[in-house]
């Protein structure tokens, strides 16, 4: 079995390339992992996703473990079987969703005590029993369980949110089982504090995790704000381990991170955004509900190879998106995870030949 192992091939000032070798293969960065938050991509089968060049998909705890449970994902063979996706699976730690989607939630140092949006059941996650989850569901890369700080928040919270997130960290690490292969990424926070981010990025080192996370980011702090943090917050962490911002994001978002030293990202933009009829295009974002395209007989975007562009029309997907009809989810989705990725491609291609990036979406 591989070990887990980060290995840059090339850099262009902060930008890095390289590639990740875990147990379940490797990852190109920097890279765009899909989000199957209950294990599954929206509207996509896994073959699909793995031909637009995704090495890595997510999962999330905080859902898998209300539904259908981390002990029968186990049970039946773990989460790569269980969703029939043989790549990396990075799964987060369910801490932003206990804050964001329960009800009733009670913070103590031991944990969260929440109810579950889905049925009101209580249930309490600690940093122990993430940890458990997702080695249950087999996760390739695990996140610490931590306290998403907020925004905005004051000097004195985000410090109090961050010190939390330290000792949450270490219980996460003490729990966390060593396998060739398998990692386990520490979460930064601090808010948009620098001296907190710094302090945050210290605990973490000194923990020695196998990757490294910026949390607490694209939480509506706006990308001017978010691009003001990532021109110093990288560079507190190890250059030879593998920065994960969470949650990133847009296209001009993930340029602006990868310039400024980040390597993976993940957002749930380009599948929610299919099945609303938003497509990425290089000539920019496209509504194909608009009445303009019922007449439309042109592909989506020239030269794209996903089927929407290869086999349909503007007008067939106009048609189908306005009508409901499943596969124009399937299709708008299939497109834009591909634009995504060959963005990624692009970048990495660009950061190799050392050239300025000349594009921002």
């Amino acid at each position: 079995m591989n070990k887990f192992k980060f290995q840059l091939k090339a850099t262009n000032n902060k930008a890095r390339t390289g590639f990740i070798e875990t147990a379940h293969g490797t990852i190109q960065t920097p890279a765009f992992m899909p989000v199957g938050t209950r294990a599954a991509v929206k509207a996509m089968f896994p073959e699909s996703v793995k031909s637009t060049g995704s090495d890595i998909i997510l999962g999330n705890t905080y859902h898998l473990m209300l539904k259908p449970g981390a002990e029968r994902i186990a049970k039946l063979g773990g989460l790569h079987k269980f969703m029939n996706w043989a790549g990396p699976i990075l799964t987060d730690s369910g801490g932003f969703q206990v804050m964001s989607l329960s009800d009733l939630r009670k913070i103590t140092e031991e944990g969260v005590e929440f109810r579950s949006h889905i049925d009101g059941s209580k249930h309490m996650l600690t940093p122990e029993r993430s940890t458990e989850i997702q080695y249950l569901l087999g996760s390739t890369i695990s996140m610490v369980f931590d306290e998403c700080t907020p925004y905005p928040a004051t000097f004195k919270q985000a410090k109090s949110s961050m010190e939390l997130t330290s000792r949450w960290a270490e219980r996460s690490r003490n729990s966390f089982v060593q396998r060739p292969g398998y990692a386990q990424f520490g979460i930064m926070q601090g808010g948009i504090y620098q001296e907190l981010r710094e302090k945050s990025a210290s605990d973490l080192i000194e923990l020695d995790f196998e990757g490294y996370a910026i949390g607490g980011l694209a939480v509506g702090e706006g990308q001017d704000i978010m691009f003001s943090i990532l021109d110093y917050a990288p560079a507190f962490l190890p250059e030879d381990k593998p920065r994960y911002l969470m949650g990133v994001g847009k296209p001009s978002d993930i340029i602006g991170a990868v310039k400024r030293g980040v390597d993976m990202f993940d957002c749930v933009i380009p599948t929610r955004s299919g099945r609303n009829g938003q497509a990425f295009t290089k000539y920019g974002t496209v509504n194909i509900r608009n009445s303009k395209y019922a007449d439309d007989n042109t592909p989506l975007e020239q030269d794209c190879p996903c089927p929407a562009c290869a086999n349909y029309s503007k007008a067939y997907l106009h048609h189908t998106v306005r009508v409901g009809e499943i596969i124009g989810s399937m299709l708008m989705t299939w497109h834009n995870i591909q634009y995504f990725q060959g963005l990624m491609s692009r970048i990495r291609a660009y950061i190799k030949e050392g050239r300025d990036f000349d594009f921002d979406c």
